[in-house]
């Protein structure tokens, strides 16, 4: 089966690393995935070396990946005449990421639309595409939505397990956007402690200071933070790095914070951290709650999981016994490679495609 993903690429967000992991998938499998669009350097996406390609004809099914736009990149409404005139209507998919395949969601500030109107645009143009809706959870709201978690976890990302000398003891790799919450309680657990923990390193838009788009897409309260108390903590904050670099960037500290924010709490769904961060040379600190941790990751990533009580006993324990908690990575690591690979994935995407 071929089937073209269609995506709005970026280099330093977003799913790349799992859409390439699922094009090694389907080859494995006897399947091709491509990236609907081109890759020539210099001209189109040429920082983005995915598997790229215009050819429609031969397409068996179109997978829209939808996570903060329904646009398409490059593309126009040309191209997507081509797309839904080629695949007929039950050989589209849409993966919606980020939850917006719904009413207004809100949930500690953060929120999937703007207002009503904005969600209706949004499901309405769904509809016009697919019958065959999907989220990353296994709890959606809407009945006629698919649970499909769609982000997957690879093996052959995992770094050895080494945790001695670090170069940090914490690092948190991503974006601030609406998670300022959640990273604040990872460093008030750390505050207590901090003289025991090493250097701590924010990598990523907005943790210092809004980025340059948030003030025209009106998103400034979205990456709020505390550039002052920060510095008073002796964090650094550090530009964002591309999505091939993601995992040996997390391996150089001792732990990194497993965060979402809190709409996604709110929906129980998974995002591409939620099984990157395993995969690296440190242990994952979940800052998120246990039923979902369990649901995912297995019970024995229970004991990762940041506690409401004295959690800096917890940071602590960590660092001083990095050995412990890497058995129980590993632990985790084999979970995920049986449960949640891009194999098993796949085989479920083609499942719903011939559905």
């Amino acid at each position: 089966m071929r089937l073209i993903f269609v995506y709005w690429a970026f280099e330093d967000q977003g799913s790349g690393l799992v859409i390439q992991g699922y094009t090694e998938a389907a080859r494995a499998l006897g399947h091709e995935v491509v990236v609907y669009g081109c890759w020539r350097l210099g001209k189109e996406n040429p920082t983005i070396p995915l598997n790229y390609s215009l050819d429609v004809a031969s397409a068996d099914a179109v997978v829209f990946i939808f996570e903060w736009t329904t646009a398409l990149k490059p593309g126009d409404q040309l191209d997507l005449v081509r797309l839904v005139g080629k695949v007929p209507r039950e050989r589209r998919v849409i993966l919606d990421g980020d939850g917006n395949y719904n009413d207004l969601v809100s949930a500690d500030a953060d929120y999937n639309h703007r207002d009503a109107e904005s969600a209706r645009r949004w499901v309405e143009t769904c509809d016009s595409l697919s019958d065959k809706i999907c989220q990353p959870t296994l709890h959606p709201l809407r009945e006629n939505v698919r649970p499909f978690l769609f982000y997957a976890y690879n093996p052959a990302w995992e770094r050895p397990l080494n945790l001695r000398a670090k170069e940090y003891g914490m690092i948190y790799v991503g974006h601030s956007k609406f998670r300022w919450c959640a990273m604040q309680r990872v460093l008030r657990a750390v505050e207590p402690i901090r003289g025991q923990i090493g250097r701590i390193a924010l990598v990523g838009h907005g943790w210092d200071s809004p980025p340059w788009w948030a003030g025209k897409l009106e998103l400034e309260h979205a990456y709020c933070s505390d550039a002052g108390y920060l510095k008073d903590l002796g964090v650094e904050t550090l530009p964002s790095v591309r999505f091939e670099g993601v995992i040996d960037w997390m391996s150089r500290a001792t732990f990194n914070p497993v965060l979402l924010r809190p709409v996604f709490q709110h929906l129980r769904f998974v995002t591409p951290r939620l099984f990157e961060t395993p995969a690296a040379n440190t242990i994952p600190l979940f800052v998120f709650d246990e039923a979902h941790v369990q649901e995912i990751y297995g019970e024995e990533a229970l004991e990762l999981v940041l506690p409401q009580d004295s959690p800096q006993e917890k940071v602590l324990d960590i660092v001083g016994r990095p050995g412990h908690y890497a058995d129980v990575v590993r632990g985790v690591r084999q979970h995920l490679a049986e449960k949640h690979c891009h194999a098993a994935r796949l085989r479920r995407l083609i499942e719903i495609i011939e559905s």
